[in-house]
């Protein structure tokens, strides 16, 4: 039809409409009289009036049914659309509720293998936000983030994947950090282990997933030899790695969950020869604070260069002070500080006078898939809020490093640790068993940049207010 007679078209009386809608009337209106009239005068009005009603709820719940079938096909207008294009739209364009899961799955290294899966996936409105492919010899290992319905439950995931041609599936929930694709990662965790070497153990986590990492010193305090021998390539098996720990010693990594790839493991060997390359460093950042007699400390963070400085400070504390710290002999307590202090094991927080005395010790100690806070305090310096300010800032790394919860052994006797754990104001678990006592703090949603107790004052590297 062309634009001009469409236009006359739309000019055009209506008459014929006019007196078809008014005939329609004038017929219900005779229609609904004589219904009455029959309900009203005749034997069985009451009984047609209830088929009536049945007959319209019939009518009601039929229309509902049908509308409900084909709320999702496309309008009758619509000349772009099939059917089947209504069932591949992106999950979450309708409303509805999605979930991320992270999937691995081996297929067959052929032509159409990864087309069938991802047919498959479509079919269950899954969409696919982001591939990885991991070769193996006798196989591919590919790893999807996929957004599906919220509808969509594991079980029924894996068993079209299964359908689709893959074997060995794995599958667990995802979330946001996920969708940063592999190479942005890499840099990111490249630049992490760059400035920090406590960042490592860390950095290998985030790159792996759920893991435990072992980092094993060369020599055991007693100075037999500990890590075994690890060749330079590192070694590859099923669930675990190993490698020369760049600081001394061997460093392992186990998953028993899901195995390792060949591309997973050339990754690690990456980020773990570059922390050998730039070897040991710390941030230098340095805050002063100053407290409530006057006096101004340093907090910064600490290395094995600090060793001497440490033993020194040692040699200050009682044993009370040493026993309650290290939980055994005195005489053992110098021989912990070179494992303490390396950023390997973790995190370690120095307080230290305007002299350049140091007085203060806070170590946050990766230990496997759990944390551990530990402080020292030199007697002399003790009950002046150092051994608290150093807690809080202990936890606060640690949940910024995404740890779920934070432990710390001590005695039921020692006040001083139980009360600053108390002061953290977090949800605490205590466990007592033959005199220890083991406070655990979980540091979920704890703000990572803490201010200093309104008793403590706090200025620049440079000692400005």
């Amino acid at each position: 039809m062309t634009e001009a007679s469409s236009a006359n078209s739309s000019r055009r009386p209506h008459w014929r409409r006019d007196v078809v809608e008014l005939a329609a009337l004038f017929t219900a209106v005779a229609v609904a009289d004589a219904v009455a009239n029959t309900v009203a005068h005749g034997p069985r009005g009451p009984v047609l009036l209830c088929s009536a009603a049945v007959a319209l709820l019939a009518t009601a719940g039929f229309h509902i049914w049908w509308s409900r079938r084909h709320e999702n096909a496309p309008p009758p207008t619509d000349t772009g659309a099939t059917a089947p294009s209504s069932a591949g739209r992106a999950p979450g364009a309708d409303g509805q509720e999605t979930a991320l899961w992270r999937m691995r799955t081996t297929v067959r290294d052929e032509p159409g293998s990864l087309a069938s899966l991802c047919t498959a996936l479509s079919a269950q409105r899954v969409d696919i936000l982001s591939l990885q492919t991991h070769p193996l010899s006798n196989g591919t290992v590919d790893e999807f983030l996929l957004r599906a319905p919220g509808a969509l439950t594991p079980a029924e995931l894996t068993r079209t994947v299964s359908g689709a041609g893959g074997s060995h599936s794995w599958l667990e929930r995802a979330d946001a950090h996920d969708l940063v694709d592999a190479p942005t990662r890499m840099l990111g965790l490249a630049t992490r282990t760059a400035l920090d070497s406590a960042e490592l153990p860390l950095a290998l986590r985030q790159l792996l997933g759920r893991c435990t990492i072992h980092s094993v010193p060369a020599h055991s305090l007693h100075g037999h030899p500990l890590a075994e021998q690890v060749p330079t390539e590192g070694v590859l098996e099923e669930h675990l790695m190993k490698f020369r720990d760049p600081s001394g010693g061997s460093l392992t990594i186990e998953r028993p969950q899901l195995p390792f790839t060949p591309t997973e493991f050339a990754r690690v060997r990456a980020l773990v020869d570059l922390d050998a390359r730039l070897g040991q460093r710390v941030p230098p950042r340095r805050d002063v604070l100053t407290l409530p007699e006057g006096n101004e400390i340093t907090v910064r963070r600490a290395d094995t260069s600090d060793l001497a400085a440490a033993r020194e400070m040692h040699d200050r504390c009682s044993s009370k002070t040493l026993g309650l710290r290290y939980h055994g002999p005195v005489g053992d307590a110098d021989r912990y500080l070179g494992h303490l202090l390396s950023p390997r094991f973790g995190r370690t927080l120095a307080v230290e006078t305007a002299s350049g005395r140091l007085v203060a010790l806070g170590h946050l100690l990766w230990d496997g898939d759990e944390t551990e806070v530990a402080l020292l305090v030199e007697d002399a310096w003790q009950q002046r809020g150092i051994g608290a300010e150093l807690l809080r800032r202990l936890v606060a790394m640690a949940a910024e490093a995404g740890c779920e919860s934070v432990y710390a052994v001590t005695q039921a006797s020692n006040t001083g640790m139980v009360a600053a754990m108390r002061g953290l104001r977090l949800p605490l678990d205590y466990q007592i068993e033959e005199g220890t006592l083991v406070i655990t703090a979980r540091p979920a949603g704890m703000p990572v940049a803490r201010e200093p107790r309104e008793s403590m004052r706090i200025h620049d590297s440079s000692g400005r207010r």
